[in-house]
């Protein structure tokens, strides 16, 4: 028997990106973010706007690794 998982009008939260704070408060610019971590700009631009629809785990751990930070710094659940 088949059954599906309805999850149409369940307010579950979001996951937000906080690479704009990050960057900020540690003076980096896209370009230089962009060379240091081979990711192109427009996907840096993305996340720092927090337009992602799918976090891609390559770059999360690359953006961890070059800001030297956690994932719960960079991606926040908020309800």
């Amino acid at each position: 028997m088949y059954s599906a998982i309805v999850y149409a009008n369940t307010e579950y939260g979001r996951i937000s990106c906080h690479l704009k704070e990050i960057m900020k408060s540690r003076s980096i610019t896209f370009y230089r973010l962009s060379q240091d971590t081979n990711i192109k700009y427009e996907t840096i631009r993305k996340y720092y706007d927090d337009e992602v629809l799918r976090y891609d785990t390559d770059i999360l751990a690359k953006l961890c690794f070059c800001l030297d930070c956690e994932i719960g710094s960079l991606l926040k659940y908020e309800k």
